[in-house]
């Protein structure tokens, strides 16, 4: 199993756990898990960090947690509530959740608000075919399923969302009546989700720890409690959004799916045998089924475009410092040469590049010295988006030489490769320095996991829960790194920063299989799978490479949806030979039946900062692939 022996040093990975969802009875005492109840005290708990205020119980933890859960569902009105016959029927009967299955619990106009992207909804606000009120409480609505059916959601406070979306009518029409609709905020009346990470006013951030029930994970000052914001949050609402959930993570952050043991195990809608992903599993099972259009999310090693691939939806994961992270709860918050991004999750590619417009519109570099003062630059997104502009030229990678892909994963690259040259674009393979076993084992995983653990440690004492399954081997109590290996291990960084500099460089010399002479011309962005795998077979995700060293290089991706597994078409190569136990066990890990009808993404990379190139990119991509892959299926082609 992963975490020994040769895996000990991998990326975690998830154990295979029974993934059952049952509907929970409603009682009144959920009251008892709010804050400054009799059985509740205060105290200051000392760590190695910075004193953190937090409260205690004399409750178990598990109590504790029933208790959460239970009070999350008592704020969904009565009207919202599925009877247990509903979700017996959704889990048992369907295999994908999504489209009709949750539209069966929405009225038609419901269905017709949360259909459309992001950018069709704040274009019909503006323009008075719609409300805020109507299409918050739409999403309030399919929120409350979504999260009834898939256990994506921490928190969820429709009536504030209603409120505030209330308000938000009254300034539309101030503004209407003035003639000065142009100064509405880019996102005015848009629902937007949060992952548990982002402060909330009045609203807790457990971040799947037990401990921090009633709280904000990471306060040091007790008058924080329930008023800390995170600048995120400000900036969206400085623009006009609506924030009425936060979504489900697994406890650490540091998995490639959604576990924790306050909410437990958040499912895959498009297949529920497999994995959402992680660690913003919750935005994408969300997204996925229509509660949300927008989401904000986080990624370390793929935290973002992980749950983007295998739910089918769309996410970018931008340059650290590009989005602000300020008063946001993290994981090892101290450890920055690694840096976790701020990236954001849609059902469209235009509704992540109206995300990144909007933040970008807030000028978050002035409150947030961390963030490159880089406003949207629309020229350079022009300039690569325009059907005028010159060919692209587009490395190719389909496998890291360390973990073979899977068939369907393989065919998602070559499906998209075939798609760019039919358009008149250019391929050339991508055959750079290792992404493979050298980069997570001797760079990666060191760096991330530095403090020995003490900082997940320092989380689970407080409540006593213990550490899920899934990563009990890779938070052992161990050492932590000292400072002279720290050092050690970021020149090796550098270094294969250095060297993956110097290969896009030299892309001039690449050329493709129809070029005499190369072109003289570097790759504007490379193609590569996101995982190995289709959205993962639970307690199978054994190898994170595919992402992680698109973090250690600090580039930017997006993550597109591509095609789906076909149990008919993807089979496996018989003559495949794995090259060590690590791609062995990623190779018998498939399951043509199991993986059929699941999400393959791609994510298309491009360098540090380069965001609205790689967004324009990928609509062009994304446009390329879907003419072909309509022209496929009018030749009866399988995608």
């Amino acid at each position: 199993m992963p975490g020994k022996g040769k895996y000990e040093k991998f990326i975690p990975t998830v154990m295979l756990q029974t993934c059952s969802f049952q509907a929970r009875s409603l009682r009144l005492d959920f009251l008892l898990s709010l804050p400054y109840l009799p059985h509740r005290k205060k105290f200051m708990t000392e760590t190695k960090k910075p004193t953190m205020l937090v409260e205690t119980s004399d409750l178990p933890w598990e109590v504790r947690a029933e208790r959460k859960r239970n009070g999350l569902l008592a704020k969904i009105p009565e009207e919202w509530r599925l009877r247990p016959i509903d979700l017996s029927d959704s889990v048992r009967e369907h295999r994908d959740m999504t489209g009709r299955v949750t539209h069966n619990y929405l009225e038609r106009r419901e269905i017709d608000i949360i259909t459309k992207d992001s950018v069709a909804l704040v274009k019909a606000i503006r323009a008075g075919h719609l409300t805020a009120v109507q299409v918050t409480k739409a999403f309030c609505k399919a929120a409350a399923v979504a999260h009834q059916m898939s256990n994506c959601l921490h928190e969820f406070f429709p009536d504030e969302a209603l409120e505030r979306a209330k308000q938000l009518d009254e300034i539309y029409e101030m503004h209407k009546q003035a003639g000065t609709l142009d100064k509405l905020g880019a996102l005015h009346g848009l629902p937007v989700s949060l992952k548990d990470q982002f402060h909330v006013k009045g609203v807790d951030t457990t971040m799947g720890y037990v401990g921090w029930i009633g709280s904000n994970l990471g306060i040091t000052d007790w008058s924080q409690r329930h008023r800390i914001e995170s600048q995120i949050t400000k900036d969206l609402q400085s623009q006009g959004a609506v924030l009425y959930c936060k979504t489900s993570v697994p406890q650490t952050l540091m998995l490639g799916e959604t576990i924790n043991n306050i909410f437990g195990h958040t499912i895959n809608p498009r297949n529920k045998k497999l994995s959402c992903g992680g660690s913003s599993g919750g935005e994408g099972a969300l997204i996925a089924l229509g509660g949300s259009s927008l989401g904000i999310g986080t990624d370390i090693g793929g935290s973002v475009r992980i749950p983007a691939a295998f739910c089918g939806i769309f996410g970018l994961k931008p340059t650290p410092g590009r989005l602000p992270y300020r008063d946001a709860a993290n994981t090892s918050p101290g450890q920055t040469t690694y840096a976790s991004t701020v990236g954001i999750l849609s059902s469209s590619l235009s509704g992540v590049t109206l995300g990144l417009r909007a933040t970008l519109a807030a000028s978050p570099w002035l409150n947030d010295p961390t963030v490159v003062p880089i406003p949207f630059r629309e020229d350079v997104y022009s300039s690569f988006s325009s059907p005028t502009s010159r060919a692209l030229k587009i490395g190719v990678l389909i496998s890291d030489g360390v973990v073979e892909p899977h068939p369907p994963v393989r065919r998602a690259v070559e499906l998209l490769s075939n798609a760019i040259i039919r358009a008149g674009h250019k391929i050339v393979p991508w055959v750079p320095p290792n992404h493979g076993i050298n980069v997570q084992q001797e760079i990666h995983n060191p760096i991330l996991f530095s403090d020995g653990g003490a900082d997940v440690k320092s989380h689970t004492t407080l409540s006593g829960e213990p550490i899920i399954a899934p990563l009990q081997e890779t938070f052992r109590p161990r050492e932590a790194t000292g400072l002279l290996e720290f050092q050690r291990l970021t020149l090796k960084a550098v270094k294969f920063q250095d060297d993956y500099a110097d290969y896009w460089n030299n892309s001039t010399g690449l050329k493709s299989e129809e070029d005499k002479d190369p072109d003289g011309r570097t790759v504007d962005a490379f193609i590569m799978p996101v995982a190995p795998h289709a959205a993962v077979i639970p307690g199978k995700y054994f190898y994170v490479g595919y992402t992680g060293v698109i973090n250690l290089l600090n580039y930017s991706a997006v993550t597109i949806p591509v095609t789906e597994a076909d149990r008919e078409v993807d089979k496996l190569d018989k003559k495949y030979v794995p090259s060590d136990e690590l791609d062995q066990a990623n190779w018998e890990a498939y399951d043509a039946e199991v993986y059929d009808g699941a999400p393959v993404g791609v994510q298309i990379v491009g360098r540090k900062f380069e965001e609205e190139k790689v967004l324009a990119i990928a609509e062009v991509l994304a446009n390329v692939l879907g003419k072909y892959k309509a022209v496929l299926a009018g030749a009866s082609g399988k995608l």
